[in-house]
């Protein structure tokens, strides 16, 4: 059997399902494992039978002192399983939806400070952090200076939330919202937010579409491989 786990428990769980469904044909068996801790535990108790593999869908940010030392750990692990355990490449959920290159079409959002500010960070991220040596402008710095308790993740699961306040394009629920994976876009509230339209309605080529982005492909082709 194949296995992929995953930290997250709502939308983030509920896109690795889609992904399976729409990319795998059903072939691994998606589960979640609560948090980072749960996952580093879960691993740690791996009694790997011969066919099985595992990949590990592990939010990993580099300027999380904690993270870094439950990835340690794990990296430990999984480079004593000859192949078994795979991390995946990934930074967070948030970042697939906020490196999204049609996230700004669909959604519909008319933030335009929203939406430079996404420019410049999504500009500056490189080996699981936002570089912030390589951000001069002035807005995009004031936002992320208003983080109290400042992480690269932080920063992405805000930015996300920006463009998806839309209950159909959410993804902090218990499932993504349905406009993403859905063959319409109907907003409940019409009159306070803006629904995006997409140049295609089905809901199957939409995930497609996301899954087939650049950052989400990039971690899909590992468990392709």
């Amino acid at each position: 059997m194949r296995y992929l786990w995953t930290e997250d428990t709502g939308a983030g769980l509920h896109f690795w399902k889609l992904a399976n469904q729409l990319f795998f044909d059903n072939q691994l068996v998606i589960e979640s494992k609560g948090s980072n801790q749960g996952l580093l535990d879960a691993v740690i108790d791996l009694d790997i039978k011969d066919e099985d593999k595992y990949y590990i869908a592990f939010d990993y940010v580099v300027d999380n002192q904690d993270i870094r030392n439950k990835y340690r750990m794990l990296k430990s692990i999984t480079d004593k399983s000859e192949g078994k355990i795979v991390i995946l490449d990934m930074i967070c959920f948030e970042y697939l939806i906020l490196a999204f290159d049609k996230l700004v079409e669909w959604t519909g959002t008319g933030k335009t400070d929203k939406i430079e500010i996404r420019e410049e960070v999504l500009a500056a991220v490189e080996n699981h952090r936002i570089n912030l040596s390589k951000i001069d402008d002035e807005k995009t710095l004031q936002y992320i200076a208003g983080f109290k308790r400042y992480s690269t993740e932080r920063v992405m699961k805000s930015l996300v939330g920006e463009f998806t306040q839309n209950e159909e394009w959410s993804v902090k629920g218990a499932l993504m919202g349905e406009c993403w994976y859905k063959d319409c876009c109907v907003s409940e509230h019409l009159d306070s937010l803006r629904c995006g339209k997409p140049e295609v309605e089905g809901g199957d080529e939409k995930m497609r579409m996301l899954i087939q982005s650049y950052e989400v492909h990039k971690i899909i082709r590992e468990v392709i491989r």
